[in-house]
């Protein structure tokens, strides 16, 4: 009851005094006898208030009343309004985050705002929004080979975990990283996000005369060509290289594009080494550039003034100049745009320092972080990235490794109350899980079958192309985490081309990136494809697993195997003369390679077929699962295969999941099986009902090295609700079979009867 009786006195003091105090004023001004100046509230109105005679002093006077009428009438506004609730007030300021954080933060680097509240008597609370809600970010980025693709995930990362806008992002890439990177968007599913890519090797040309010593090589040249390589009707565009972090929302930097005037049309933060000075060493001669010079790192362009300024002919003729003798860039692109600023420096607007904080091996970055506390952009321009030496770097580090190792998929969040455009395979996917039953008991089984999981192809390099005899065979495999000391053993072990998929979250993968280059062994290797699927839910999609590696076969024949298999050695060599002896290329062969086990850890590996048939009367190697599951392998009939000098042909049954090769155009596995369970059983039989010869190699073998039993393993043996959808997803597999393959199918059903 108090609060309520002071909130009306207050509100009938204010009332009062709207009314009072221009009707004093007015009877003030009615008197013409005094002689009072008026106190000057800002320098403008002391320069309005200087006396020219009792004329100037009366419209002063006249001036700041009508400035005080103007003020009130806002109180008056302000006070006929209804109280908001606190959640009206945060929605607001939601609305209008980008734009008033714009205005203040920009204001660090800048005093335009300053000075601009301070004419205007304007505050933050009646700025407009600089940046639309829902307007479209735009953002280019050069970006080609294996690694590049492998480091830009982190800026973008970075750029949607702060974002609060649409975003479209243009990649200048080579035929390399377009393959990675547009696989990877199109599992990652981000909402409002597009992206296009623009092929690099077609804008060569455009470059390839400008000789370049720096490391990023000839693309790091192809920024100068973007105002001809993107959309004529694209307007404005932020430019940003591979090495970048972003601390902020990317629409505070896209904002600053209102702060151009007259014809700038570049946005460039300072250059943070002494570089362009010519003082780092003796002898040292930089190109020309305005001072300190510019870093190309964090690029605004305002690509329709370009085209209207001849930028591709202001360039080039700037170039051809300068290389007369400077004879090649030491900075690719950067010194070209500081030669022409030097020579226009109208073009430029200086960003403030904290949109590009260099961390060069000569960087000066410290005179802009001590007196600005918002980091907003870290710049790894340095060909050591993280190991580059600054006092400061382990603050950075951290900053870039908590992006580095954040789990994607939290980023797949929606943009509310903006509209975006139809994500075809998005929608799809949706209708289909709601059309699936959350009330059926194996619903995550279902609804894991039509899981879209990210998928980062080629996460290493990889350098290899097909033999020109059509024999080539690549081992395909799946593994986690927990499987990752079997690599360097199948690699000496396999010499010829492998494709893995690696089942990981994002921490993980850059656990296998430090152990891979770590290892000797798994470096010295180009010919290994490395397929990070990250993780999601709560199965192990080993049948995805496998069709990803299929997928990135380049041979015309694959073998495939088990990562915890060790292929004897030679088998390489041996499966690709057996495809000329039997035929693969004209037939439907499935060719088996029997499948022996060991409980040891440590076992001295047999170098021939002898060796092996008397470490199994030993004791030393068992067939295959024998003592668990003898159905899985019995057809290949080791009885036979113990004596057999030639190749001899099997019958499928029911239960077989024999290791094979095959073409690289057989069938894909079941993604309806996940974890343990009938993955490799139900594709076996796939081939069977494709008419596939089953044909057993006499001198090939592999042998199951020993390993903690997996998690789904250990479910599937107990939880009974497992074992259950199990059987309800073969009985459903089976009528899909014979939906697809007729009468030939009801083999399948019967088989499974009678076992």
């Amino acid at each position: 009851m108090l609060g309520m009786c002071r909130g009306r006195r207050k509100f009938l003091a204010a009332s009062f005094a709207l009314l009072f105090i221009p009707a004093l004023t007015w009877l003030y001004l009615s008197v013409g006898g005094f002689q009072v100046k008026p106190l000057p509230l800002s320098p403008l109105e002391a320069q309005l208030s200087t006396p020219v005679g009792g004329v100037g002093e009366r419209q002063a006077l006249e001036l700041r009343v009508r400035a005080v009428e103007e003020e009130n009438r806002a109180l008056r506004r302000e006070l006929s309004r209804p109280p908001r609730s606190p959640s009206a007030r945060l929605s607001n300021s939601s609305h209008h985050g980008n734009q008033s954080r714009t205005h203040s933060e920009e204001g660090t680097g800048d005093n335009e705002g300053q000075k601009s509240a301070a004419v205007g008597n304007s505050t933050d609370c009646v700025q407009q929004p600089v940046v639309d809600k829902c307007e479209t970010i735009h953002v280019a980025i050069v970006c080609a080979g294996y690694n590049a693709s492998r480091d830009v995930v982190t800026l973008v990362k970075s750029v949607l975990f702060h974002r609060r806008n649409p975003l479209h992002f243009h990649f200048i890439t080579d035929s390399i990283a377009q393959q990675i990177l547009s696989s990877l968007f199109h599992t990652w599913m981000v909402p409002a996000v597009r992206v296009d890519f623009y092929d690099a090797d077609e804008l060569k040309s455009e470059v390839s005369w400008i000789p370049n010593k720096h490391y990023s090589g000839i693309y790091g040249l192809m920024k100068l060509v973007l105002t001809k390589t993107l959309p004529s009707d694209l307007h404005r565009v932020i430019v940003l290289d591979t090495d970048i972090t972003f601390a902020t929302d990317i629409a505070e930097l896209w904002a600053v594009f209102h702060k151009f005037k007259g014809q700038q049309v570049l946005g460039l933060v300072e250059n943070q080494s002494d570089w362009y000075l010519g003082n780092l060493w003796k002898n040292h001669r930089p190109w020309p550039a305005l001072g300190r010079g510019f870093n190309t790192g964090v690029i605004l362009l305002l690509l329709d003034r370009l085209r209207k300024l001849r930028w591709e002919q202001m360039w080039r003729l700037t170039a051809e100049r300068e290389l007369m003798s400077m004879l090649s860039t030491s900075l690719a692109d950067q010194d070209i745009f500081n030669a022409v600023i030097k020579q226009n420096p109208f073009l430029v607007h200086q960003l403030p320092c904290f949109w590009n904080v260099q961390l060069s091996d000569h960087t000066r970055s410290e005179q802009c972080y001590k007196d600005v506390s918002d980091l907003k952009v870290i710049h790894w321009n340095s060909p050591k990235k993280l190991r580059v030496k600054n006092k400061h770097v382990e603050f950075f580090r951290n900053l870039y490794l908590t992006f580095l190792e954040y789990d994607g998929n939290l980023l797949r969040r929606e943009l509310f109350g903006c509209p975006s455009e139809a994500d075809h395979n998005s929608e799809n996917l949706q209708k289909t899980l709601s059309e699936l039953d959350e009330d059926d008991p194996c619903y995550e089984f279902r609804r894991e079958r039509f899981t879209v999981h990210r998928t980062h192809l080629y996460f290493l390099h990889y350098d290899y192309e097909p033999s020109s005899d059509n024999t080539d065979v690549t081992l395909v495999a799946q593994l986690s985490m927990d499987r990752l000391q079997m690599l360097e053993a199948i690699c000496k072990h396999w010499e010829g081309p492998i494709s893995l998929a690696l089942y990981m979250s994002d921490a993980e993968a850059q656990q296998f990136l430090r152990y891979a280059q770590a290892s000797e062994v798994l470096m010295s290797r180009g010919n290994v494809g490395y397929h990070i699927v990250y993780k999601e839910g709560q199965f192990y999609p080993v049948n995805l697993l496998r069709n990803v590696a299929m997928q990135q076969v380049n041979t015309p024949y694959m073998f495939l195997s088990d990562i915890d298999f060790l292929p004897m050695y030679g088998l390489y060599e041996y499966l690709r003369k057996s495809v000329v002896q039997l035929d693969m290329a004209h037939t439907k062969k499935a060719l088996v390679v029997p499948a022996f086990e060991t409980l040891r850890y440590r076992l001295s590996y047999p170098k021939s077929k002898a060796e092996l048939l008397s470490q199994l009367d030993m004791g030393t190697l068992f067939t295959f699962r024998y003592h668990v599951w003898t159905k899985g392998h019995a057809p290949t009939n080791f009885a036979k295969w113990r004596t057999a000098t030639t190749p001899y042909r099997v019958q499928w049954e029911a239960d077989f999941e024999p290791y094979v090769m095959v073409r690289r155009d057989s069938p894909e596995y079941d993604r309806r099986f996940v974890g343990f369970g009938w993955n490799k059983v139900a594709h076996i039989m796939e081939l069977d009902a494709q008419e596939y010869e089953f044909v057993v190699l006499p001198n090939a073998y592999m042998i199951h090295m020993p390993h903690a039993p997996s998690f789904d393993i250990t479910k599937f043996r107990s939880n009974k609700q497992y074992r259950v959808c199990l059987k309800t997803l073969k009985e459903e597999f089976q009528q899909n079979m014979s939906r697809r393959y007729g009468f030939a199918a009801l083999k399948y059903m019967t088989a499974e009867n009678n076992s």
